[in-house]
């Protein structure tokens, strides 16, 4: 039972830490299900379902009685600790110390009934939340990941309800589920039956038969498979072609900033996943795209007052310049020795950006404004709704791009050396070009977006390119998935939008941020949409032994 009082003390801690921070009374103040549960509830049985989940896994032994009984000590004890707090804070005025620790806190935690009998209520809550992980973890494979997706589907509409709301009530036939669905503050009840029961029947039948269906697609004859391709494909480009207009003004700028961090992720998903180099300098280039496209086209300056598309190629020259600049002296660094010399790369264009020598061509710490916005005949992209269209023809256009050099002889050289330089070295490829390219090729990927980011703001200025940009572009690319490309996107999404869309959590962003990277690291490493490959590599003994399985269960039956 060690390591199931060791995650219960751990749990208790962070549920007390997230009660004294204020978190669970700010997220109470928005229901999941309306006068159900709200979000504070939802992140402290959130945090006892992982802790429980947790002390089933490190279980030693695997019996199933062993199993149930961490998880369900686990949840006991992280209710248990949050009691103590509520019992504590009736005895001593914890206020003076924790300005958070408020009676309207204490009434949360023992869900607003008497001191004793709601301690006793959370301890039972607590010690079923660690029971269910428990169940949860013994269940079949094909049950959590119906479980999961249906659960995290109420709870993911029940945090974007303020955004979910407007967008179904453009529409006559989504006014009515809207109604249906939602009330004024979270989701109705029905609503959220009907939603898991949709949402789980699909995940069942697409977890059983999805499989046999693209089976079925591979053996069609070739003109039906074409048909069925080039039907979607015109499909996802109509919906992303109308995608500004439903969505309103808000959305479509949340849209273009995770377009913007998809094109640079896209950048060093060569450079790191594919050649396997850690680039943490990678805003450098995002600078030099940005400071090229103000210089050539800002009249502030008056030196060259160039348009848009007159000045795009010398910034795709920069960065692929600056590219080969930076990789020359560090071609033969490998790991944390690379990732601390590129570190400084970044560091060096950010401070020759703020330098007095540098102030009357680049404008110092006042930065360049005035840059022109983008045009094409007499169409502006001057608001969210028109730059999106320029930043997907830019997504698109880099994402063919990736394709075929992933499928290329470059591309295999690159991912022999992200596999053991030693070894492609031995084999003939020349590691000097190899990485020289992936350099290049992220770099002008990274000036484009710098480019298109300039042309958005008008402005550029050299508090915008610190190192975090290039941390938070290396976590995109690790938690959508390193080496994939849809997990670009992916990732783009989960650590980009939903941050823009939870603006009014602004004091918990980084902090629920942080917990989501943890949980990603310790729940799912290869990341939310992995490359085949990598999946492969962690899970192919998980694979090769539910195979195994599944053959003895059919020889046998």
């Amino acid at each position: 039972m060690r390591q199931a009082i060791k995650i219960g003390l751990i749990g208790g801690v962070v549920g007390i830490l997230l009660s004294l921070i204020g978190m669970v009374e700010a997220f109470s103040q928005r229901d999941i299900i309306a006068h159900v549960i709200s979000m504070g509830h939802t992140l402290l049985i959130t945090v006892a379902l992982f802790m429980g989940y947790l002390a089933a896994k490190r279980t030693p032994g695997k019996g199933s009685l062993r199993i149930l009984s961490n998880s369900f000590l686990s949840g006991l004890l992280l209710a248990g600790m949050l009691a103590l707090l509520v019992m504590a804070g009736s005895l001593i005025n914890l206020r003076k110390v924790f300005i958070n620790a408020s009676p309207l806190l204490y009434s949360l935690l023992t869900f607003g009934l008497e001191k004793g009998i709601g301690a006793l209520l959370l301890l039972v809550i607590g010690a079923m939340s660690g029971l269910l992980a428990g169940i949860f973890y013994l269940s079949p494979g094909i049950l959590r990941r119906v479980l999961i997706i249906s659960l995290g589907s109420i709870v993911s509409a029940g945090v974007l309800q303020d955004l979910l709301r407007p967008t179904f009530a453009l529409w006559g036939p989504l006014a009515i589920i809207n109604e249906w669905l939602f009330t004024a503050n979270g989701l109705t009840v029905q609503g959220a039956i009907g939603l898991f029961i949709l949402i789980a029947a699909f995940s069942l039948f697409w977890s059983r038969k999805g499989s046999a269906i693209q089976t079925g697609f591979r053996q069609l004859p070739p003109a039906p498979q074409r048909i069925l391709k080039m039907a979607g494909i015109f499909i996802l480009v109509f919906i992303l072609l109308i995608l500004p207009r439903v969505l309103g003004l808000f959305l479509s700028e949340v849209l273009t900033i995770v377009g913007l961090y998809v094109l640079l992720g896209l950048g060093l998903n060569i450079v790191v996943g594919y050649a396997g180099l850690l680039d943490l300098g990678y805003v450098a280039f995002f600078a030099i795209g940005s400071y090229t496209v103000a210089v050539l086209t800002s009249p502030e300056l008056g030196f060259f007052s160039l348009s848009f598309w007159e000045a795009l190629p010398f910034v795709i020259v920069m960065g692929v310049f600056s590219g080969v600049l930076l990789g020359t002296p560090v071609l033969k660094m490998r790991g944390d020795y690379l990732a601390i010399a590129t570190l400084g790369f970044g560091e060096i264009i950010r401070i020759l950006v703020l330098s007095d020598f540098l102030r009357p061509w680049l404008g110092g710490a006042q930065g360049i404004g005035k840059i022109p916005k983008v045009f094409i005949g007499g169409f502006e992209f001057a608001g969210p709704q028109q730059i999106y269209y320029l930043i997907l023809a830019g997504c698109l256009l880099v994402i063919f791009i990736s394709l075929r050099l992933r499928d290329s002889r470059l591309g295999r050289a690159w991912m022999a050396v992200r596999e053991d330089e030693d070894v492609a070295q031995a084999m003939g490829i020349n590691l000097v070009a190899a990485k020289l390219l992936a350099f290049a090729t992220g770099a002008g990927f990274s000036a484009l977006s710098g480019a298109i980011f300039a042309t958005k703001l008008g402005s550029v200025y050299p508090h915008s390119f610190n190192v975090m940009i290039s941390i938070n572009i290396v976590c995109v690319i690790i938690v959508g998935g390193m080496g994939s490309i849809p997990g670009v996107i992916v990732g783009a999404a989960a650590l980009v939008g939903l941050p823009e869309l939870l603006r009014e959590f602004a004091e918990y962003r980084l902090l629920v941020y942080g917990a989501v990277l943890v949980a990603m690291m310790l729940l799912r490493p290869e990341g939310l949409w992995p490359e085949a490959l990598r999946r492969r590599e962690l899970h192919g003994e998980k694979e090769n032994e539910a195979e195994s399985e599944s053959s003895l269960k059919l020889k046998s039956g």
